[in-house]
């Protein structure tokens, strides 16, 4: 076939083509972040006064893998966003390394590199009323990256791909909503628009920053059907962002717990909600709303919930050692000494929390009963 047919094809050809390596690699992470953390410096009215900073991450590591998903769960203001704009680029760590396919990412490095990282880093922003601008169509976001990242060159091939585009998130039809402005669509049909313009880049990996906390209880399930749907059709990593535990397991493979900037407990999905170790990751599973617990509750008598007291630490001036001990149930002394290492435990599961290590016996407090997750019965190994 000569090169003058070929060119002719790919005119005709309204198909959206998604770049992925020739073999799908699942053993090898696409994005790596080791030890990132991130702080951020206090405006204070008094020029004399002492230097403070916020520490909003600290010491974060995780792994993305091509069409699998990681689920990052914790409370408001626990720092995931913060990761996942870091993992984005939106902010440069303060510390800490990211890998792309095993090359490093630097703020440093040239502008044809950071822009090749864009196009295969691609953020979803948690509110699809603002992430968009009103005064601009559907055509133009989805139109925009294309000519960006250079996957369109003329009007037939741009309106080719932005209707294949809105195929794609199940805007159909499509030719009804490419001339549509944001403020005509529903908050569910903009979240679409909002997945569609990620993709137009052509990404490997999505991050998804709450992308269902902002909608409506009525679709919720439909955007994160579509997510799981492109993870697989793409082979997309996936990182999910959310406060809702219940949709990381519905959602994700692996779940990772984050606390005041801190992660305390990571491992499969499954491993983590049945049986979890951190007294923080139960308090958060304690919340989420289960009508069968309650039902449970009237015929036998439950074990009590995890109760914790307090309110999340300041992270201007955090507590020393495990950040969660002024609101933790089952505090030690050694708690407030020392910042607990990372205890392996059974099936890829670990967390951080000195219960599980030390060869020191909890003192469960509230009655001297131990709490419905009890330590496992294998010494633990730590790092």
């Amino acid at each position: 076939m000569n090169s003058e047919k070929q060119r002719q094809i790919g005119k005709e050809s309204p198909v959206l083509e998604v770049e992925h390596p020739q073999r799908i690699d699942r053993v090898h992470p696409v994005l790596e972040a080791e030890h990132l953390r991130k702080y951020f410096p206090v405006r204070q009215a008094n020029p004399f006064s002492g230097r403070k900073i916020i520490h909003a991450v600290e010491d974060m590591s995780l792994s993305l893998y091509a069409g699998r998903a990681i689920a990052l769960v914790g409370e408001s203001g626990s720092g995931k966003t913060t990761v996942a704009r870091m993992l984005a680029r939106v902010y440069g760590p303060t510390a800490g390394t990211i890998h792309f396919r095993n090359q490093p990412v630097s703020l440093r490095n040239s502008t044809a590199a950071l822009r090749k990282y864009y196009r295969h880093v691609q953020l979803i922003f948690q509110d699809p009323f603002s992430s968009l601008n009103m005064v601009h169509n559907v055509r133009y976001h989805l139109a925009r990256p294309l000519h960006i990242h250079r996957h369109v060159h003329n009007k037939e091939q741009e309106r080719a791909q932005v209707l294949a585009l809105l195929e794609k998130v199940s805007l159909t039809p499509a030719e009804q909503f490419i001339e549509k402005f944001p403020y005509q669509l529903s908050g569910g049909q903009r979240q679409r628009v909002a997945i569609a313009r990620a993709l137009a880049a052509r990404p490997q990996v999505l991050l998804a920053d709450e992308p269902v906390s902002m909608l409506d209880v009525s679709i919720r399930l439909d955007i994160l059907n579509l997510l799981l749907r492109l993870k697989n059709e793409e082979n997309l990593a996936l990182l999910f962002i959310t406060h809702d535990i219940a949709s990381a397991r519905y959602f994700a493979e692996e779940t990772l717990v984050m606390y005041a900037g801190q992660a305390v407990e990571g491992g499969p999905c499954e491993e983590v909600i049945q049986r979890p170790r951190h007294p923080y990751t139960r308090l958060l599973i304690s919340a989420a709303p289960n009508p069968q617990r309650h039902l449970e509750a009237s015929r036998i008598q439950a074990p009590q919930t995890e109760r914790g007291r307090g309110e999340i630490p300041s992270l201007i001036n955090p507590p020393t050692g495990c950040r969660f001990h002024p609101r933790c149930p089952h505090a030690m002394p050694i708690c407030r000494q020392r910042v607990p290492g990372r205890t392996r435990l059974d099936n890829g599961h670990w967390t951080h929390c000195f219960l599980y290590g030390e060869s020191t016996t909890p003192d469960w407090g509230h009655g001297g009963e131990a709490p419905e997750t009890s330590p496992p019965s294998d010494k633990p190994q730590r790092e």
